[in-house]
């Protein structure tokens, strides 16, 4: 009998332990107040980024700082490019249109070159100094976060262990959790 009452009491705590999950996964992360993408606009560095993605675990290690060139249209959308030198000395870019919502600070657009669905939120920004943007991804009804930190190339003790929280608090394992070193331009 008391195998009994063992084996129920650790199902019930892989289900508790499932449940929470599944709550923290759907946990609401909204745009940071009085979001204002004219001051946010220019060139950043992306000095962190985090992410349980396989694509990310898989290449978190070769991945270098590159640069996000963040520009506000005339309608309130965001043109926004990234570059980022290779080793062979050759540069990757990728450049996107993202459709603002009715809230501000959220965007939403569709990669060309990962055929994938974005949800970009800027959820905490000081306009001088970093912006930190969580997205989910979704491709085939799969959906993974992805959270940036766009800052100056030297990123404070301080700033990078309130991005590491941040990611930490919305479900990324501490391991996929990465400062980028710094590369050429």
């Amino acid at each position: 009998m008391m195998h009994f009452y063992r084996t129920l009491f650790i199902m019930l705590l892989k289900m508790l332990g499932t449940l929470m999950c599944a709550l923290s996964a759907c946990a609401v992360v909204v745009p940071v107040q009085d979001f204002d993408l004219q001051k946010i606009a220019g060139k950043w560095y992306i000095a962190g980024m985090a992410s349980n993605a396989d694509w990310f675990v898989t290449h978190k290690a070769d991945m270098k700082m590159g640069t996000a060139v963040l520009v506000a249209t005339a309608e309130g959308d965001l043109d926004f490019s990234y570059a980022s030198l290779k080793s062979d000395g050759t540069c990757w870019r990728q450049h996107n249109l993202a459709n603002k919502t009715e809230t501000p600070g959220r965007f939403t657009f569709t990669s060309p070159v990962w055929n994938n669905e974005n949800d970009m939120r800027f959820v905490d920004v000081q306009s001088d100094d970093y912006a930190v943007v969580y997205t989910i991804k979704t491709k085939a009804g799969v959906s993974d976060v992805l959270t940036e930190l766009y800052s100056n190339p030297e990123v404070s003790e301080e700033l990078q262990q309130k991005f590491k929280q941040f990611s930490q608090d919305n479900g990324v394992l501490s391991e996929n959790i990465v400062i980028l070193p710094k590369n050429g331009e």
